[in-house]
């Protein structure tokens, strides 16, 4: 067996594999035999089929089985020991002559290479990115404390209700004349969220009433989810069917939602008691969190800006149609070719940062142990939980639905691959001059949509 590779420029190659029958003649017999005691033949008992019949029968399929794992075997191996650094995988040439597997005992395979481009990364203080921090506005300041002020605000007794009351009413069941049902549903302190009532016209009912008005509701239209329903009659959802629609609401309680005042309560809640006693300490801690809440974004707009910048100082060259007759394979129909040349550019400067980054990781030797991933993927299901009002769970549920994310090898390679981001990202930093610039949040908007 013969396997070698000539180049057809820098960046592409084509890789020939030359099978002789001495190579997977003993292979085929093994299978064959291997078919006939599991062969299951009309006229022959297990096991009993002539050879002759079974190689008049297999032996093509056979021959076509082992001469591709050679094919497989070889090539891998071939492109380790010759330290081929390559893109994608190996691609069955367009210029490969077809093969008759009928007459042909010598096989001879071609396979297009594309190589990943050399290139070196040579970086000072010369080399300049800038980096955006986002200027504090009133504007931004106000709408934090305002979605504090909400947040932390409370329920207290209205006089009338409005379109964000919440209501306390006994419900009591009627037939269709609106008279009382015998043995009917009755509700004391039922839960009424004015907002929540889906029908415009049974929320007017609610709208203005006061402590003591009676009035007639349908409770079908008012929710018409079920779960909901269930819930404010104090009933199993399966018996909703046999209620009647309409209930008689006398409202016994009726609250409107206040928000927080800034005053000393509010900053106690915050931030401790005592640890700040006036506005002006407030405003200071508010710009602090929204700095760093805002940092993020800075941090994705810098990754943007550096991307571009090394991407553009190293000029890497990539085989694009080698790439692209790739990613139509690899996807499997999923994808027309010219589908993936319409996203290719997305796509390459993808590749082009990947290929960046891991040679900056290799060469400055970046390691990332174990606790790093399971710190990161921590953070990750921390985030996650957060994003459904679960902010407060016991640190080893976390580390168990971290160790447990990890265990699923596609997101594994994710989050290395985001260790790996941000320690090249890390040193970057130190390796380049970071131009700081601050601009307000709508000038920051318009450069992030560019």
């Amino acid at each position: 067996m013969n396997v070698n590779h000539v180049n057809t420029d820098a960046l592409n190659a084509v890789l020939t594999v030359k099978v002789d029958k001495n190579d997977y003649e003993s292979k085929v017999e093994n299978a064959l035999k291997d078919v006939r005691k599991k062969a299951s033949i009309r006229g022959f008992r297990p096991g009993k089929a002539p050879a002759s019949l079974i190689n008049k029968m297999y032996r093509k399929s056979a021959v076509v089985d082992e001469v591709n794992k050679l094919i497989s075997e070889n090539i891998s191996t071939y492109i380790s020991e010759q330290k081929l650094n390559i893109l994608g995988e190996p691609m069955p040439s367009e210029k490969q002559e077809s093969i008759d597997w009928d007459t042909q005992n010598d096989f001879e395979f071609a396979f297009d290479l594309a190589f990943a481009p050399e290139f070196e990364v040579k970086l000072s203080k010369r080399d300049k990115v800038p980096y955006y921090s986002i200027k504090v506005s009133n504007e931004i300041r106000q709408s934090y404390i305002d979605s504090i002020c909400g947040r932390y605000g409370s329920y207290e007794a209205s006089e009338q209700a409005e379109g964000e009351s919440l209501l306390k009413a006994t419900l009591t069941e009627l037939n269709a004349d609106e008279s009382p049902k015998d043995g009917g549903v009755s509700v004391e302190d039922g839960m009424v969220s004015v907002m929540l009532v889906a029908d415009e016209a049974e929320k007017a009912k609610f709208i203005g009433t006061k402590v003591g008005d009676v009035m007639v509701v349908d409770v079908t239209k008012a929710f018409p989810n079920e779960t909901d329903r269930a819930a404010l009659l104090k009933v199993d959802k399966a018996n909703l069917e046999t209620i009647e629609p309409l209930f008689q609401a006398t409202i016994t309680e009726v609250k409107q939602y206040v928000k927080a005042q800034v005053n000393q309560e509010l900053f106690d809640k915050l931030f401790g008691e005592g640890n700040v006693t006036n506005e002006q300490e407030f405003h200071q801690k508010i710009d602090e969190d929204i700095k760093q809440n805002l940092k993020g974004d800075s941090e994705r707009k810098f990754f943007v800006d550096l991307r571009d910048k090394l991407i553009e100082k190293f000029n890497i060259e990539l085989p694009k149609e080698f790439l692209v007759r790739w990613l139509v394979a690899v996807n499997e129909g999923k994808f027309t070719h010219e589908q993936v040349e319409k996203d290719y550019p997305s796509f390459e400067k993808d590749l082009k940062w990947q290929l960046i980054r891991d040679k900056i990781a290799s060469e400055q030797e970046f390691k990332i142990e174990e606790q790093e991933l399971v710190n990161i993927a921590k953070g990750y299901i921390a985030n996650q939980m957060m994003q459904y009002g679960m902010g407060q769970l016991p640190e080893e549920f976390i580390e168990k639905y971290a160790n447990d994310l990890l265990t699923k090898k596609e997101e594994r390679r994710k989050l290395a691959e985001q260790l790996i981001d941000n320690k090249v990202v890390t040193w970057l930093k130190e390796a380049m001059k970071l131009e700081e610039k601050e601009v307000d949040f709508e000038k920051f908007k318009e450069m992030m949509q560019a």
